[in-house]
C-alpha cells in the first residue's frame, strides 16, 4: 500500500530528491514550501502534490495538514526537512532577526510540522506513522560562525528525541537523519573553500543528494515497530570525524 508522505523544503535539493525518491518507489509524496512557481514547477516534474506553506507560519502549516485529510484522510511519512541559514559570523556580531530567521523555520517549523503531524497520527485509524528529522552534521559539531544553524540543530535532537518518546503509545515513530555535505544549492560554496575550525580554509568533498533521498526512503518505509532513532550519512573524506 502506497505510503501517504510529506516532505518539507520540498522544491529544490535533498527535498527535491527526496520525493522524487518517494513518487518513483510509489508512493504519494506531498511536496511543501514557500516558493509557489518553483514547487510547483518541482511537482510537476516528478509526479508530486504541491502544496505552498511556511513552515514558520502556524496559519500556514495549519493549512497544510487541512488539505492533506481532505484529500488523503491520513498521514504516514513526514520528512522535515525544511531549512534556512544566514552567511558565518561570530555570535556577536549576529543580530535578533538574523538569529530569529533561521530559528523560525529550522526549530519554530520543525517544531509546527512535528506538532501537527502527531495530532493527525493520533487522530487517524489505524493509529501511527513516522517523523524524520532532518538535523545535520551541525546537530553534532559546529562550523566556525554558525550559532544560530548550529543551535537549532542541536535542538532539532532533543526535539526528534522528545517525539520517539512521547510517540510511543500512539504507534508513532521518530528519528533524524544527520546529513553532511550533500551536493545541492546549499553546499555548492564546499568546492570553493569554506572555513575550518583551525582558521583555514579548504575545499570540500560532497556527495551525490541521490545517497541522502535513499536513506529517507528506507526509513519511511520501515515499519513501525522499528525505528532509527539517528543515522548520520556523509561524504566520506568531509572534515567531521576528527573536525578542527
Amino acid at each position: 500500500m502506497p505510503l501517504i508522505a510529506l516532505i518539507t523544503g520540498a522544491s529544490q535539493g535533498i527535498g527535491l530528491a527526496t520525493a522524487r525518491a518517494y513518487t518513483q518507489a510509489g508512493h504519494v509524496a506531498i511536496m511543501a514550501a514557500r516558493n509557489t512557481d518553483k514547487l510547483n514547477a518541482a511537482a510537476a516534474e516528478i509526479g508530486g502534490e504541491a502544496v505552498p506553506t511556511d513552515v514558520s507560519d502556524p496559519l500556514s502549516v495549519a493549512a497544510l495538514f487541512e488539505t492533506i485529510r481532505e484529500r488523503h484522510g491520513r498521514i504516514d511519512v513526514v520528512f522535515n526537512n525544511a531549512g534556512s541559514n544566514i552567511p558565518p559570523q561570530d555570535v556577536g556580531d549576529m543580530s535578533f532577526a538574523d538569529w530569529r530567521k533561521v530559528i523560525g523555520v529550522n526549530l519554530d517549523g520543525a517544531f509546527l510540522i512535528a506538532s501537527g503531524a502527531v495530532k493527525m497520527m493520533k487522530a487517524q485509524d489505524p493509529q501511527g506513522g513516522r517523523i524524520i528529522n532532518n538535523g545535520s552534521i551541525s546537530a553534532h559539531t559546529p562550523r566556525p560562525g554558525s550559532a544560530a544553524y548550529t543551535a537549532s540543530k542541536h535542538a532539532i535532537t532533543g526535539l526528534t528525541k522528545t517525539i520517539a518518546l512521547d510517540g510511543r503509545p500512539y504507534s508513532i515513530a521518530c528519528g533524524q537523519i544527520d546529513i553532511g555535505n550533500a551536493a545541492s544549492d546549499m553546499t555548492a560554496r564546499m568546492a570553493k573553500g569554506v572555513p575550518q575550525a583551525d582558521g583555514s580554509t579548504r575545499a570540500e568533498p560532497t556527495m551525490n543528494v541521490e545517497h541522502v533521498a535513499q536513506a529517507v526512503l528506507r526509513m519511511g518505509e520501515l515499519p513501525l515497530d522499528v525505528n532509527i532513532l539517528t543515522q548520520t550519512i556523509m561524504a566520506t573524506d568531509m572534515p567531521f570525524v576528527g573536525r578542527g
